[in-house]
């Protein structure tokens, strides 16, 4: 497999699934680090995407408040095992509730990211500012999935909780926090965590074909079904400047490539962290009973042997990882949320580098 012939798969990729930009950067033994930006990061202008600029990340900053709580056990501040209703009393079932169980997505919370009145919400008002209280009561005025650790759902509520725990037990904001503990000592000067940040130029213009609402039914589509969704899609709108503050400390970080791959090896070697506190961050439980199916261990995902996480919020989607076996690291940037056949843009790029660089 030569660049030039990844770089054509992953620009039909894009046209299939009409993303209008993409970062992509790999890292192997073999080739040394390839980054290439491909596409359009501006449709009005038509200006393209740049390997420098900047994008929202949406949920791999749980690997950052993931790696915040687990520097707190580090310091004996709270312990992986303790019930969340030590430090947060008002969580459902929080008496039977742990920290680990929060970071692995087996709390059974409900999701406040799929309450459909909320969704309408970040259509209709876009530029609203929610507190991370907000988002708390929208998701504790739900029933749980299932009693603690009885099975796994991804839910931001858990995340959320995470980061005004961290917090709590710091007195200091979660972005201070961020930068101290993780961006300056890793090496990411243009990432950045704020709720409420506009983004810094320079920067990739986000675009949805799919609204909030109607993303929480739109089903995945293939064969026939999926090019007419395509074919028929349109233009897409932009919500670059959408406020993020939903996301909290569940997706609200701003990075770029280059920053991303410096966190990739880090996350996934647990450079930050005890090796102790890392195995147990690496202990992956499945996500499905479906083969294949990726792990999770503590905000932290194991796609195909590379260790990270995806993220996907209004405007954008995002792959970061890092196979330790390979020594190899794949970091995907798009500024499309959702393709109009369903999918996720970033994971579907990514799945065509693992499939043509690192097949089974």
């Amino acid at each position: 497999m030569t660049q030039s012939q990844l770089t054509a798969d992953l620009i039909a990729q894009m046209q299939r699934l009409r993303i209008p930009g993409a970062v992509v950067s790999v890292t192997t033994p073999g080739w040394g680090t390839w980054t290439t930006a491909l596409g359009t990061g501006d449709l009005a202008t038509g200006h393209p995407v740049d390997a420098g600029d900047h994008f929202r990340i949406g949920s791999v900053t749980k690997t950052f408040t993931g790696t915040i709580i687990l520097e707190l056990v580090k310091d004996g501040l709270l312990g992986l095992d303790d019930p969340v209703a030590a430090y947060r009393p008002d969580v459902p079932n929080g008496a039977h509730i742990t920290i680990r169980q929060l970071l692995q997505m087996r709390s059974g919370l409900y999701n406040y990211t799929e309450d459909p009145a909320f969704n309408q919400q970040l259509d209709d008002h876009p530029e609203r500012d929610w507190a991370p209280q907000e988002l708390l009561d929208i998701a504790f005025a739900h029933d749980c999935y299932f009693p603690p650790g009885t099975g796994f759902h991804y839910s931001n509520t858990n995340t959320v909780l995470l980061g005004l725990i961290a917090e709590q037990l710091t007195h200091r904001p979660l972005a201070e926090l961020f930068r101290q503990r993780i961006f300056e000592p890793v090496g990411m000067p243009d990432s950045a965590f704020d709720p409420n940040t506009v983004l810094s130029p320079p920067y990739a213009r986000g675009y949805q074909y799919i609204s909030n609402a109607d993303s929480l039914t739109a089903p995945t589509l293939t064969g026939k079904d999926a090019a007419w969704a395509d074919w028929s899609a349109g233009n897409p709108y932009e919500v670059t400047h959408a406020n993020i503050s939903w996301a909290a400390a569940a997706g609200s970080m701003v990075s770029t490539v280059a920053d991303l791959r410096r966190w990739a090896p880090v996350l996934a070697n647990g450079s930050l962290l005890t090796p102790e506190l890392q195995r147990e961050r690496l202990e992956f439980l499945p996500t499905s009973d479906q083969p294949n199916a990726p792990g999770y261990g503590l905000a932290i995902f194991d796609v195909d042997g590379f260790l990270g996480h995806d993220g996907q919020l209004p405007g954008y989607t995002s792959f970061v990882g890092y196979n330790p076996d390979r020594a190899a690291t794949i970091v995907v940037l798009t500024n499309l949320n959702q393709s109009p056949d369903g999918t996720a843009p970033a994971n579907e790029l990514t799945k065509v580098i693992i499939q043509e660089l690192f097949p089974n």
